[in-house]
């Protein structure tokens, strides 16, 4: 919370209120779980679960057992307080629904009010002592207060301005997480470019021209890691490598002489799970390592042979048919060609274009978290 709604916390007059003086109280119908079908029609069906505002579900049912919305209700048992602000069903006549005797306040102020009842209250019942209607009669409340009546106009600036803040921190966290996606990318934007957005229509097209490569014609290193027993491991710097996807394969960092391989390599375990390794590695035995001295390939372009590399195996290894990588020198990876040699330009292009659009859903993404933050708030009040 920011230091001016903290400072309108301190500044603001209070006043206790005995409950059954502002609310009618009523206890709800019971009806059981298993006379609704879920999900049967529009209605909430209350539960008191502190999860999605106590709605189990929604359902269609006698209008006998409808109740007024515009209240606060409690869960009889289990002292989950919410706004409703929809007619429902409940499920328990435990459940107590409070009705304003007085006045006609907006939503974000019953929100408000929800609240204070809480807090109020929660320490006085649980599920060893639940609430009841007749406990409910002498139980006290406080409110926010200006001459001497309940303030609702601050509740409605006090509701406003959170709504706000939360915008705001999500709009902050979209900021740093496409910063983040850009800096591991090491891109400056998200926009595709004329020559990306082109690249990616000759693809759609069929324009670009694959060619099979074998794998020993990429790199002039294929080499396997070698077997390092899990107690054998000594804790260190050195992230180590073994079959499986789980965090990309790395089992934990460790300090002993292993077989070691430089960054800007590619590996493949015996189940055929092909990752790209930026960093220096160690790597085990059932673990192979593809790398190449005699050509200097740009991220992008490990990115694009770890993808056909992968598309290649898919499918054709287990625990009961392991790869080693010394049957794979002759393998093939289908990769875009221009007379004859790898298009390194087109791979580099795809696979900044691919990044990019990654990154432009998880914008979306964010874009829309906070549109839904925006929606539910203004559907409570």
């Amino acid at each position: 919370m920011n230091a001016s709604l903290s400072e309108k916390l301190s500044a603001v007059k209070w006043g206790e209120f005995r409950l059954t003086d502002i609310f009618v109280v009523k206890n709800t119908s019971n009806l059981l779980a298993s006379d609704i079908i879920a999900g049967s029609g529009e209605t909430p069906y209350l539960c008191a679960s502190s999860e999605n505002n106590a709605v189990s579900s929604y359902i269609k049912y006698d209008k006998e057992h409808l109740e007024k919305g515009n209240c606060i209700f409690i869960g009889g048992k289990t002292f989950v307080v919410t706004y409703q602000s929809k007619d429902f069903y409940s499920n328990d006549s435990h459940n107590l629904a409070l009705y304003l005797k007085k006045g006609t306040p907006s939503k974000a102020a019953f929100l408000y009010m929800a609240s204070c009842v809480y807090k109020s209250l929660h320490r006085k019942y649980s599920w060893g002592n639940s609430i009841s209607n007749a406990k409910i009669q002498e139980d006290i409340i406080t409110l926010p207060v200006s001459n001497g009546k309940i303030d609702f106009a601050f509740m409605d600036s006090f509701i406003a301005e959170l709504e706000a803040e939360r915008v705001a921190e999500l709009e902050a966290e979209r900021v740093a997480e496409l910063s983040a996606y850009l800096a591991v990318s090491g891109l400056d934007n998200y926009e595709l470019t004329e020559k990306e957005i082109a690249t990616i229509e000759k693809i759609k097209n069929k324009e670009v021209h694959f060619k099979e490569f074998e794998f020993i014609e990429i790199f002039n290193n294929i080499k396997q890691g070698r077997r390092l027993k899990k107690e054998d491991q000594l804790t260190g710097n050195v992230p180590f490598v073994m079959s499986g996807t789980t965090n990309s394969g790395i089992v934990g960092y460790i300090s002993n002489p292993v077989a070691f391989f430089r960054k800007n390599s590619i590996t493949i375990d015996i189940f055929g799970n092909c990752f790209y390794r930026n960093y220096d590695f160690g790597a085990g035995d059932d673990t192979g390592v593809y790398w190449s001295t005699d050509h200097t390939y740009s991220k992008a372009t490990m990115l694009f042979f770890t993808t056909a590399m992968e598309r290649s195996l898919h499918g054709k290894y287990s625990y009961g048919k392991k790869l080693r990588s010394s049957q794979s020198l002759h393998f093939k990876m289908q990769i875009p060609a221009k007379d004859g040699k790898p298009d390194y330009t087109t791979m580099e292009t795809l696979i900044s274009a691919v990044q990019k659009l990654v990154i432009k859903e998880v914008v979306l993404y964010a874009n829309q978290k906070i549109e839904t933050t925006k929606a539910v708030t203004k559907r409570y009040w």
